[in-house]
């Protein structure tokens, strides 16, 4: 019995999608292209993998048993190709590093300079993305390491923390908070709050979950990227909430900064690293170049 793994993932895209033309908009092949790939499939398999009708497209009972099989393959298709990837970019001296926003356009364009200088064979390669997917990309080897707010990690990702950055206000010199001289938490709930993801949404909700209720904010309106809540408070309608370490981005846009007291609420910025695989020479070598360079001395 010999199938192609064009044909299997034909056949993946067909059950995933539950038609033939968006299975075929998917692989960027005609829809008679991906009918004629799982026919020549079912012929060599020897029986019907879907029911076809004028309406839709289902798995065949025999369809249904085999499609875990066929998604566990391309699964492990797509591990092989990352794990090749990896071996190519070692020898290459490619160091992959995921970073949200501000954290790549601030702080890393800062440390690459000087390690440019103690290893210029040696390309840092930077992946802006949400904080939320920074310990999926190192546990799944789309990067070596990733630096950012701390996250949970699981057993295969180890967090090295780096520095504490306490949570701040930022707010447009005009805005009533910026004339306080000292903030504390149960002053914030009369004013409009925009905050940047789900992950600062839930963060903050976790460590103000011991304050008394004149103290906790109320729901904040929530955006997805961190320039847009520093916008909407340079506008003067809101104040974000964010740890100081977007400070660059955020004087860039004219806001001020006021220190939140009673408590002082820190969140650490952490390098992420892979902890089931050691990190190429060249990732080791960035990795300890960040922790030199940003964790405090002594």
């Amino acid at each position: 019995m010999h199938f192609t793994l064009r044909q299997m993932q034909a056949f993946v895209a067909v059950a995933s999608t539950g038609s033939f033309s968006r299975a075929s908009e998917y692989l960027c092949l005609s829809s008679s292209a991906v009918s004629q790939l799982v026919i020549e499939l079912e012929a060599v398999l020897g029986y019907k993998l879907f029911e076809r009708s004028t309406r839709k497209v289902t798995l065949s009972p025999a369809g249904s048993t085999l499609i875990p099989s066929a998604q566990a393959l391309l699964r492990q298709l797509e591990s092989t190709k990352l794990v090749a990837s990896d071996i190519r970019d070692q020898a290459a001296g490619l160091v992959r590093i995921a970073a949200p926003l501000v954290i790549a356009s601030t702080l890393l364009p800062r440390m690459l300079v000087p390690f440019r200088q103690l290893r210029p064979k040696t390309t840092v390669r930077v992946i802006d993305c949400p904080v939320e997917e920074l310990v999926g990309k190192v546990a799944t080897r789309q990067v070596d390491l990733a630096i950012g707010p701390d996250r949970p990690t699981g057993p295969d990702v180890q967090r090295i923390p780096l520095y504490p950055s306490p949570w701040v206000i930022w707010c447009a010199p005009t805005h009533r908070l910026a004339k306080f001289r000292t903030i504390r938490w149960k002053d914030l709930p009369r004013f409009e709050l925009v905050t940047a993801g789900r992950d600062h949404e839930i963060h903050l909700a976790t460590m103000t979950r011991h304050m008394s209720e004149n103290e906790k904010l109320p729901a904040p309106q929530v955006v997805d990227n961190i320039t847009t809540a520093l916008g909407l408070a340079a506008s003067g309608l809101y104040y974000t909430l964010s740890p100081d370490y977007v400070e660059p981005l955020a004087l860039s846009l004219g806001l001020v900064m006021r220190r939140i007291e009673d408590p002082v609420l820190t969140r650490e910025v952490s390098l992420f690293c892979p902890a089931d695989r050691a990190l190429s020479p060249a990732a080791n070598a960035f990795a300890e170049h960040l922790e030199a360079a940003l964790r405090p001395a002594g």
